[in-house]
């Protein structure tokens, strides 16, 4: 029987094995690593970073220089922040939390001073749930966090979930927790959205959440990821295992220690991170969340300003949707719309404030399982139809735009490809930062598309990854977050939360893809980019499978007046 895991990683298998092609020689003149480029046109400041195979974190200048680091003994969860104060705000790698496991674990959020001291240290991993992937640091202090959330069989059959697509370590939801830190090592929950909470099936009438899909496009299809898929065969069973084992390799793959890993899916047994959401991003002003769900090939907008029951419904908040979707954008088939498929294993959706006030959000497109013969990525950003007053408009039943603003692919697009991890980030200049994860390859582009900044990261590997890469469950300061209670309340820290079904999916190659036929040049719309032949690659020569041991999860880059560069290195920076 196909499981949604097997669905999620053979649409980019062969992608995979593409982005581990031999890269081109660099240029005789170039470094082998470090900073390869830099003209008058790239965007001063200071870039983060955390090497997936590395407990330390770097900042270097424009240079390419380490202007300051943070050394820890554990491996990285992800996400790397910089918060205000100078301090470093990082996801850690919890790994002995049976049963969840996958690309992308998290468990632990640390920040640390800028002598690597602990200044807070919060535990996101119990049996019921366990962070993944990505954070977001708010203005008011407190940090939003994606967190898969296990329902048993039995709850997820009774929300009509198909019982054939439920494994042993049953079905993850994911959802988003507001944590307020309570230092040293404590928080609390004044803010849940669950997924689970805004599910619709047509599949069993005595089941939860039974309707008709197309009718609901602000409600998630809980058996959207495996409609309509032929059974594995013995060849995509091996591509898909060859696939794990390099992801593994290069630390992106968590695992038990008493498990044959290359015997079990990431993800949980049968396929259990469902939606694999990869990123969130937060504006303020309009108080909007933004989605990677990379498994779906969506991003998706919720609304914040909601209180915690309202969060659960479909009334109340700002835009009056309550938590229910309010966009979800790259693939409108989920919805039963029509439209061709636009993502392709995303990653990092993040907002972008467009000119005379329009809302735009930009994203990694992986191009993991895109169809045609050359694998390739892409940025892209997209003009939202947003109106502050009446909130997201759809056209014929689909969220638009029919197609992006603006897009960056490499004019040899194979030249470009990074199948997993990978973002970008949207400067003051109007450059763009983007980091080809795999690669551990960083670099600016004007909107224009030529390159005018370009870093190898010649850092990790230092670290063992797969097992001893991270902390135990039971190595954390206790202080898990509190129970679901009114907003800004909840029960002690320790206890767990006793909200309703949650549920399931790993970080893998994305599921539940639907080929619609290649994109024509003339669909992507904006300018292409520099060429990246002859770019040179991370000093170690690849690593596992041709990818490179400094592969790096995203990066950010800092002005020189911002608030945290200033507090780190001083006000002469």
């Amino acid at each position: 029987m196909l499981t949604p895991l097997t669905t999620c990683v053979l649409v980019s298998s062969l992608a995979l094995a593409q982005d581990s092609r031999p890269e081109p020689p660099p240029r005789p003149d170039a470094p082998a690593s470090g900073l390869v480029q830099r003209t008058d046109r790239a965007t001063d400041g200071f870039t983060l970073f955390a090497p997936l195979q590395s407990g330390t974190t770097y900042l270097v200048d424009a240079a390419g220089e380490v202007a300051h680091e943070w050394k820890t003994e554990f491996g990285p969860g992800n996400a790397v922040y910089l918060l205000p104060s100078g301090n470093l705000l990082r996801c850690v790698r919890v790994e002995d939390n049976a049963p969840f496991r996958g690309g992308g674990i998290g468990g632990r959020l640390q920040e640390l001073a800028p002598d690597g001291s602990v200044v807070w240290d919060y535990s996101l991993a119990t049996e019921e749930y366990h962070h993944h992937h990505d954070v977001e640091p708010l203005p008011n202090g407190n940090v939003l966090a994606i967190v898969w959330e296990r329902l048993t069989k039995e709850q997820a059959v009774a929300l009509g979930r198909d019982p054939e697509q439920v494994g042993a370590d049953g079905f993850w939801v994911d959802a988003v927790l507001e944590i307020e830190p309570v230092r040293p090592a404590g928080g609390k929950i004044v803010w849940r959205w669950s997924s689970a909470d805004h599910l619709i099936q047509d599949r069993s009438e005595d089941a939860q959440g039974y309707g008709e899909v197309p009718l609901h496009p602000e409600r998630i299809d809980v058996n959207v990821d495996h409609r309509d898929r032929p059974p594995e065969t013995a060849a995509q069973r091996e591509q898909r295992e060859e696939m794990e084992r390099k992801m593994r390799a290069l630390g992106y793959v968590g695992g038990d220690e008493d498990d044959d890993e290359d015997a079990r899916p990431q993800g949980g047994e049968g396929g259990s991170d469902w939606l694999h959401t990869n990123s969130i991003d937060y504006h303020a002003e309009l108080d909007l969340v933004a989605l990677s769900v990379r498994s779906l090939g969506e991003v998706w907008v919720i609304d914040h300003s909601t209180t915690m029951e309202e969060s659960a419904g479909s009334k109340g908040g700002r835009y009056g949707r309550g938590g229910d979707l309010l966009y979800r954008w790259g693939q409108p088939q989920n919805y039963g719309a029509r439209g061709k498929r636009q993502l392709f294993g995303q990653h990092d959706a993040t907002f972008v404030d467009g000119a005379d006030g329009a809302l735009h959000l930009l994203v990694f497109d992986n191009g993991a399982g895109r169809p045609g013969d050359v694998s390739y990525s892409a940025v892209v950003e997209l003009d939202l139809p947003f109106d502050a007053k009446t909130g997201f408009a759809r056209e014929d039943g689909a969220f638009g735009p029919a197609a992006p603003a603006w897009s960056y692919t490499a004019p040899e697009k194979a030249d470009f490809f990074s199948s997993f991890i990978s973002g970008a980030q949207r400067l003051a200049s109007g450059n763009t930062l983007i980091a080809s994860g795999s690669k551990g390859r960083l670099f600016e582009v004007t909107p224009a598309g030529e390159i005018v900044w370009e870093y190898v990261n010649p850092h990790g590997g230092d670290l063992a990854m797969g097992h001893g890469g991270g902390p135990r469950r039971g190595s954390p300061p206790a202080g898990g977050p509190p129970g679901r209670g009114p907003r800004g309340d909840g029960p002690p820290d320790g206890e767990r939360p006793q909200g309703p079904p949650n549920g399931d999916r790993p970080e893998g190659p994305p599921g539940g893809d639907r080929p619609d036929g290649p994109r024509g040049a003339d669909e992507r719309g904006g300018p292409r980019g520099a060429d990246e032949r002859g770019s040179p690659r991370g000093r170690r020569g690849g690593g596992p499978g041709g990818m490179s041991s400094g592969a790096v999860f995203r990066a950010v880059r800092y002005a020189p007046d911002d608030a945290g560069v200033r507090a780190l290195l001083g006000e002469e920076r």
